[in-house]
């Protein structure tokens, strides 16, 4: 979407927040927030898009996904999450659809998001909006959900139940650099491999796959694509971070289980993919 057609749909937006709007019962605070049935938490699950499901975060966690993204716009100093600025809803705010149902779940759990495990969920947050004064009021509202979230403290980490990790608009970056205590890290870009940016800072590093690889599953995998992708993992991991790659193939089939079995040979951290089910069996049947 061209900036000034985000901006125009944004604005109309704002002007609705100040009216009357029927809060769905998922995103009330005095709703029920029922915890995730048992279930073995899958490091490498990450729900691209989570909050386009029936319901954001909670089937994902229901299929053992360790990693979920929402796209978030500022408004009228309310962050909204939605893909696209004409699908806004005032109702559909990161704290009613996350960060509160986290927070109950947390409690509930004494400590955790997953009954019976202590892993770390990752809260991929995508800025749709001008990075650095969506960034402001994004830190701004996860300081009040601090004591379940991750943080550093000039350079030191501290895991929490969440973590929060920043992509989307870049202009985030500068003063999330500058920050001496900070409840979220940096979604870095493979630019960033081997660059001085610590672990502490971007634990993550992100890519798109149709811009760094030309196989989508079908025939064989390139030799020199395959030597290419277990450099990225292996100078990522050589540093602490993770990997994680967009756009890859998420039509079931042949072709799409073909390319996750090489990014789990390569050790590529998170697979995306909107079909929750569909790589939650992937994983499971392979241990």
């Amino acid at each position: 979407m061209a900036l000034t057609t985000r901006r125009r749909a944004v604005g109309t937006l704002a002007a609705a927040l100040a009216g009357a709007v029927a809060v769905p019962s998922y995103a009330r605070a005095d709703s029920p927030r029922p915890r995730p049935r048992a279930v073995r938490p899958l490091r490498q699950a990450h729900a691209h898009n989570d909050y386009l499901h029936p319901r954001p975060l909670h089937d994902a966690l229901s299929h053992g996904f360790t990693s979920v993204e929402a796209d978030i716009f500022l408004v009228d100093g309310e962050l909204l999450v939605a893909h696209e600025a004409t699908e806004l809803d005032p109702a559909r705010t990161l704290r009613a659809l996350y960060l509160d149902p986290l927070s109950a779940l947390v409690r509930a759990g004494h400590g955790s998001v997953f009954p019976g495990h202590h892993r770390p969920l990752q809260l991929l947050i995508d800025l749709k909006t001008e990075g650095a004064t969506t960034y402001a009021e994004l830190h701004r509202q996860l300081t009040r959900y601090r004591a379940m979230l991750s943080s550093c403290v000039r350079g030191t980490v501290r895991l929490g139940a969440v973590t929060p990790v920043i992509s989307g608009d870049r202009a985030a970056r500068e003063p999330m650099e500058a920050q001496r205590v900070r409840h979220a890290f940096y979604d870095g870009r493979l630019d960033d491999l081997g660059s001085p940016a610590p672990a502490s800072f971007a634990p993550l590093i992100s890519a798109n796959w149709t811009q760094t690889f030309g196989w989508l599953g079908t025939g064989a995998f390139p030799a020199a694509e395959r030597a290419e992708l277990r450099r990225i993992t292996t100078a990522a991991h050589a540093h602490g971070q993770r990997v994680r790659f967009w756009g890859t193939p998420d039509t079931p089939g042949p072709a799409r289980d073909a390319l996750w079995n090489e990014l789990l040979a390569a050790g590529v951290d998170h697979i995306n993919t909107d079909d929750l089910a569909g790589l939650a069996h992937f994983l499971r049947a392979r241990g």
